[in-house]
């Protein structure tokens, strides 16, 4: 019954009592409210999803990373098996494979090249050497010999003849002497000599047809090189400098006659 005074308002043509549609509203706001709950969980599955992914990947990464490691620096897989070398032919090859000292299947990562340069190096024989991977189990060992321009003769008592290259280097002893080889005369022969880098520098530099007339080489200083010829005349060179000038002033000097011819300062050469 209402109280008395009240009075209702009339409703109004079609529309519902205002508890059916409050009703009515709470009801459409627990399914939005359910539907964005599915949402939420439908949208978190792609999400989890690519974390797991990027977890794997990362996991395989990391797996792959090691597994290369150990294939490069501790596995026999990829381990030195052949020992090739390039360049020798008066030194043998054999010799060079052992003062290289390869450890036969050492991971190629592994396998200081430096140091078996060095060991090679130490041969009498070569003059240059160069060392380098060839994958996957090849090392390659590229040397340059030595290459005689002179030769000096111990004598009696002595250990034989000595092959020297314009360096000054003494590398190989001979049984006879070289043909077409000069000999040198001096009284001590040595890479750390200045007397005997400067006779084997000349001897290196001088024109092919001139160093075939060589008989002999001989300094008592650096600056006073002086060798013989074939024919018996002297040629009295100086120093290494002005090398092609010296050459060509030697050249026209020969054609007189003289035993002694100085070019040592080739702006004012002289014969005697």
């Amino acid at each position: 019954m209402p109280r008395t005074g009240e009075r209702r308002r009339p409703a109004e043509p079609g529309r519902r009592p205002r508890t059916e549609r409050t009703q009515r509203a709470q009801q459409a706001k627990a399914r939005r409210g359910r539907r964005s709950v599915y949402d939420r969980r439908r949208t978190a599955r792609p999400a989890r999803h690519k974390e797991m992914r990027r977890r794997w990947v990362a996991l395989l990464s990391v797996l792959t990373a090691v597994a290369l490691v150990y294939l490069l620096w501790f596995s026999s897989m990829l381990g030195v098996r052949q020992v090739e070398v390039v360049g020798a032919s008066s030194v043998p090859a054999d010799q060079v494979r052992a003062a290289a000292a390869v450890p036969d299947q050492k991971p190629m990562l592994r396998v200081d090249t430096d140091e078996i340069r060095d060991r090679v190096a130490q041969m009498p024989g070569i003059a240059t050497v160069d060392v380098s991977r060839s994958w996957p189990s090849t090392l390659e060992i590229t040397v340059t010999e030595r290459t005689a321009i002179a030769f000096f003769d111990s004598g009696p008592g002595g250990d034989g003849v000595h092959l020297v290259d314009g360096g000054g280097v003494v590398f190989k002893t001979v049984k006879e002497r070289p043909a077409g080889l000069p000999e040198l005369k001096l009284p001590s022969v040595s890479a750390d000599d200045p007397v005997t880098r400067a006779v084997t520098g000349v001897l290196g530099v001088i024109p092919q047809q001139l160093l075939k007339q060589v008989t002999t080489a001989t300094a008592k200083t650096p600056g006073s090189v002086e060798f013989a010829l074939a024919d018996g005349k002297t040629v009295r060179w100086g120093t290494s400098a002005d090398t092609e000038r010296k050459a060509k002033v030697l050249a026209a000097l020969l054609t007189r006659e003289g035993k002694v011819f100085d070019v040592s300062a080739p702006d004012l050469p002289t014969v005697s």
